[in-house]
């Protein structure tokens, strides 16, 4: 069993950043692949970003290629989104999420996912 609690989440303008972490509790933190997702008003949840256990491996939607970055403690039991370059369509609830694989979340998104956190919103004004 993962319980994970995001954070960080706010209101930035755009062009700004933000960074976003997931605690996670339980012993087999460091053995999940962990990624991020979001969820506009509106819209169907959508995959950011994902990283395997090791960090060595990581993959991006291409909306946010270049800007955004994930990475993991796995001493920390943590994992952060750090969020550059912000833009408005940003504007969204993120949600932090624990998948077997980095390949789970690339063939089957959402559902693939084994745990989700409740979410943090990120409010972008432009």
């Amino acid at each position: 069993q993962v319980q994970l609690g995001e954070s960080g989440g706010g209101l930035v303008q755009a062009g700004g950043s933000l960074r976003l972490s997931c605690a996670a509790s339980g012993p087999t933190f460091s053995t999940y692949a962990m990624g991020w997702f979001r969820q506009a008003p509106g819209k169907e949840r959508e995959f950011v970003a994902a990283i395997n256990w090791s960090g060595g491996s990581t993959y991006y939607a291409d909306s946010v290629k270049g800007r955004f970055t994930i990475s993991r403690d796995n001493a920390k039991n943590t994992v952060y989104l750090q969020m550059n370059s912000l833009k408005p369509e940003d504007t969204a609830v993120y949600y932090c999420a624990a998948a077997p694989g980095v390949g789970v979340f690339e063939r089957l998104g959402y559902y693939g996912v084994d745990y989700w956190g409740k979410g943090t919103l990120v409010t972008v004004s432009s």
